[in-house]
């Protein structure tokens, strides 16, 4: 060749694509037969089911024509199964099931949900119980507290009062007017002063003298703890008596102070009363107060009570 003969060749020898090109086309170029590729190329492509075992191979559409298509669903004339084929090796196949997701392990249930509820039940009974242990402890202890507190003083209390709790228990219990004592050493009846609470204003008079007293028989339902309340009127100044029951001198004398803050001389203003811790047997018992050496007696005695228990109110 010489650089300007290439010789008998024509481009679309050369270039096995020039088909594809105007030049090549108008010089006459055609599509390689067989297939894509350089001409002779052994490897051809063909579509599914072109190819036969066995037999002669279906022609190629020319180019630019459609190749006879197959309808989808009916079988191919040209196909043939390889196991049908002479010598073709039989083949079989095997439905395979896609293992679960977790490398071939099964999920279980969630477990580890219930576990974690049933740990979250227990933690909130034993913590109810525990609240309900300790309120308990609390009420109890209140409880002893109270009791604790309500248990009286072998102590007179310096100014005694009143109230309603002390009126019901003392409601329940014998309470007796001065004139009906049992009166000894010159002590007598008077109702000259006003204010005396007894039936009629009448008290007991001339206590201030030595030997003087009065005696309470009474009778109680049941051995036990009273309160002995004494109504009395002093004027205006402090007094004292000796108390006596079932024949035992009390080491509490009765305290005839002036609580009333009344005016020296002035018996009117001088009305209060006072009281004491003794214990009682269940049924008949005598309660003496009277004026003894060492006393303070200028009073004049107006009611007697009794109160169940030691308590430091009454009326």
């Amino acid at each position: 060749m010489t650089p300007g003969n290439n010789g008998a060749s024509t481009p679309e020898d050369d270039d096995p694509f020039g088909y594809l090109y105007a030049d090549g086309q108008a010089n006459g170029a055609q599509p390689p037969s067989g297939g894509y590729g350089y001409p002779g190329s052994v490897n051809r492509v063909r579509t599914v089911g072109q190819r036969q075992y066995g037999q002669p191979q279906a022609q190629t559409a020319p180019y630019g024509q459609v190749p006879q298509q197959q309808s989808y669903g009916q079988p191919n004339a040209h196909y043939a199964a390889p196991e049908t084929v002479p010598g073709g090796a039989a083949t079989s196949r095997q439905t395979q099931t896609a293992p679960p997701p977790g490398g071939g392990r099964g999920r279980g249930p969630n477990t580890k949900g219930l576990l974690i509820g049933a740990i979250a039940v227990v933690a909130a009974v034993v913590i109810g119980i525990g609240v309900a242990m300790i309120t308990g402890d609390s009420d109890d202890g209140k409880d002893k507290a109270a009791g604790a507190s309500s248990a009286p003083s072998a102590s007179q209390s310096a100014a005694p009062s009143s109230s309603a709790s002390a009126s019901t228990s003392a409601a329940q219990l014998p309470k007796i007017d001065a004139k009906a004592l049992h009166l000894e050493g010159g002590a007598t009846t008077a109702s000259d002063v006003q204010g005396a609470q007894a039936d009629g204003g009448v008290y007991i008079a001339n206590f201030n003298n030595v030997g003087a007293a009065v005696t309470w028989t009474v009778d109680v339902p049941a051995t036990g703890k009273y309160t002995l309340f004494v109504g009395y009127g002093v004027p205006g100044k402090d007094g004292t008596a000796t108390l006596t029951v079932n024949g035992t001198v009390s080491p509490t004398a009765v305290n005839l102070k002036n609580y009333a803050h009344a005016p020296e001389g002035d018996y009117a203003k001088g009305w209060t009363h006072t009281y004491n811790w003794i214990q009682l047997n269940k049924g008949t018992n005598t309660v003496k107060i009277s004026c003894e050496q060492g006393n303070q007696c200028d009073a004049n005695l107006d009611q007697l009570w009794l109160v169940k228990g030691w308590v430091k109110s009454g009326s």
